[in-house]
């Protein structure tokens, strides 16, 4: 795009923020009249049964009950299994629009990822448009095109696909313009990598792939690019421990032998473009000084800017990046959802505690549930755009283009302030999905740092990744917490073992004090057993990752579970335990 079209792009997302309470009943009037054609669609029909299409926004929100994906469950299976109609009723089930395909959503407390249908929408789509083009906008204004370091060492893969038994093709929300018969391949022109590498289906090789075409293209590369924060950790990683392989491929100018997909690896070698002996020692001498703070800039000495999602659960992974990353600026994401687009990143540069998103008035009809940590219920009550207050926490609640009305998207954000008339959020955390749930991902995260802050200083352990799991078949009911260590801590060490049961004891106020209030109260009561706390192998949780690809996680979108509610991840995680301390407090 040229800068003319930039501009027209964010004058119309500028003019969509503002009043932005019409743009939202003009957007949910939009949905409404559109899902009404032809008798409407049967989901609705129970509820709107008597009113004159379209109906207003209060009429809307009375009738129509707050809804979760498990309301919308057996309507989806049905499309995925016999096509996108009703037969017997010949009524759509969920929209009037086509049914092209399923998204997996990206959440990971289960080893099953949850299908949201995708349905040709014209509305939906030119929603988007501004949304996505706004966004690259917003990059281009902050980092202008330069003519010779044009590359982006872009860490995408466009997933392997399943087809239901009615013949609808699933995938990651973020692979359908790689797949969709209208694949535009424009847009990744400037990968580094070639489009075989993106198409693989082994994510560990595509990822050396990715790297080794980076590396061969180091002095052109003008960002580097993943869609999650984690992504990005998992390349520094393989960094760390693959450098002298992927130097020994470019000093031959051939990948490794261990990359299996022929058509990938014959596309590799054709970036490789022969041996590169001075490129390899160059990049040998770096990395043999394994000092991997500012490691970007090393490799790369062109880069401008890294770029990916660090809030929510991403968060922790932030401070190890920007130690990767040096000098080079880390950019933020968007605020994008399988179901829709929800806000958008004016400001990238902020790191994650500051990150604000500003709501998309046209993007989706928006309310908001009224949510308060260590309050089990706060209400059913949900305000509208108009009625959100500065400092206070709501879940996300979405009436979409595609399909669900009055959806609980299960995030909470704090409204930090306004943007003309539309709210400025900061996401907090994904919402717990019962009553029953005594912690939330925010409580376990700042445990988490408060834990860390003490190994740190007593066992210069550094903790790499962790979970949690409320054991209610246990009498009483007891909190499990699965920590992994980076390799070399003293935690992990047998002749070390029995000093670091003692540490993990003393920590235990450290870890409980910070895990809010409905805990402490349940512990006081006795309705909660000792914590328990287990410190799992290193590589644990990456092997965990590919089981739950293997399940058909999309591993573009796959984001360690925080908050673990199924049993087989449970089994799987006790069985990577080095040492468990019950800390009786």
């Amino acid at each position: 795009m040229n800068l003319t079209d930039d501009e027209e792009i964010l004058k119309k997302l500028e003019d969509s923020t503002k009043d932005a309470t019409c743009r939202q009943l003009e957007t949910l009037r939009s949905i409404l009249e559109h899902q009404s054609k032809g008798g409407g669609v049967r989901y609705l029909r129970p509820y709107l049964q008597g009113y004159d299409a379209p109906v207003d926004a209060n009429t809307f929100r009375r009738a129509v009950p707050l809804s979760s994906y498990e309301d919308y469950v057996d309507h989806i299976n049905q499309m995925a299994n016999n096509g996108p109609v009703d037969h017997d009723h010949d009524q759509p089930l969920l929209s009037v629009d086509p049914l092209i395909c399923f998204f997996y959503s990206s959440g990971a407390s289960t080893m099953k990822p949850k299908l949201i249908p995708y349905f040709d929408s014209k509305l939906s789509r030119a929603a988007s448009f501004i949304a996505h083009q706004g966004s690259n906008a917003i990059h281009r204004r902050l980092f202008p095109p330069r003519p010779s370091v044009n590359k982006v060492l872009w860490f995408i893969y466009a997933d392997n696909i399943t087809t239901t038994k009615g013949g609808f093709k699933v995938m990651a929300a973020s692979s359908y313009p790689m797949h969709s018969s209208k694949a535009n391949w424009s847009q990744l022109v400037s990968s580094s990598s070639p489009r075989e590498v993106i198409l693989g289906s082994n994510i560990e090789h595509q990822m050396y792939c990715h790297l080794l075409c980076g590396l061969r293209n180091s002095d052109s590369i003008d960002g580097i690019r993943a869609p999650y924060a984690i992504s990005l950790m998992n390349v520094f990683s393989l960094l760390e421990s693959k450098w002298e392989q992927l130097c020994d491929d470019l000093e031959h100018g051939v990948p490794s032998s261990e990359i299996s997909d022929v058509v990938m690896k014959d596309s590799v070698t054709e970036v490789l473009g022969g041996p590169q002996p001075e490129l390899s020692r160059r990049i040998r001498v770096i990395c043999e000084d394994k000092n991997w703070g500012g490691i970007v800039c090393k490799l790369w000495p062109n880069v401008r800017y890294i770029r990916c999602v660090t809030t929510g659960s991403m968060m922790q992974y932030y401070p190890r990046l920007k130690h990767y990353a040096g000098e080079v600026p880390l950019l933020g994401g968007d605020y994008f959802a399988s179901e829709c687009c929800v806000g958008i990143n004016l400001d990238t540069i902020q790191p994650p505690e500051t990150t604000r998103f500003v709501l998309l008035p046209t993007a989706a009809y928006f309310e908001f549930l009224p949510f308060a940590l260590d309050e089990i219920n706060v209400g059913e009550e949900t305000v509208d755009i108009s009625g959100v207050e500065e400092g206070k926490m709501y879940e996300v609640v979405v009436t979409t283009y595609r399909g669900f009305y009055r959806y609980r998207l299960g995030d909470i954000v704090r409204v930090v302030d306004f943007y003309n008339s539309a709210p400025q959020v900061e996401y907090v955390m994904r919402a717990p999905k019962t009553s029953s749930e005594i912690i939330t991902e925010k409580h376990l995260m700042s445990a988490m740092e408060s834990f860390q802050r003490v190994i740190r200083k007593d066992m210069a352990a550094e903790i790499s990744e962790f979970a949690s799991f409320l054991d209610i078949m246990m009498s009483p009911k007891h909190l499990k917490l699965y920590i992994e260590v980076r390799e070399g801590s003293k935690l992990l060490q047998e002749e070390k073992l029995e000093e670091s049961v003692e540490i993990l004891k003393r920590c235990g106020s450290s870890i409980e004090d910070s895990l809010g209030g409905i805990y402490m109260v349940q512990r006081k009561r006795g309705e909660l057993g000792p914590l328990a706390v287990s410190i799992v192998n290193p590589g644990s949780f990456d092997r965990l990752s590919l089981v739950a690809i293997e399940n058909g996680a999309p591993a573009s979108q796959y984001k360690p579970p925080k908050i673990i509610r199924n049993r087989q991840i449970v089994d799987f995680m006790e069985r990577c335990i080095v040492v468990t301390v019950s800390l009786e407090g």
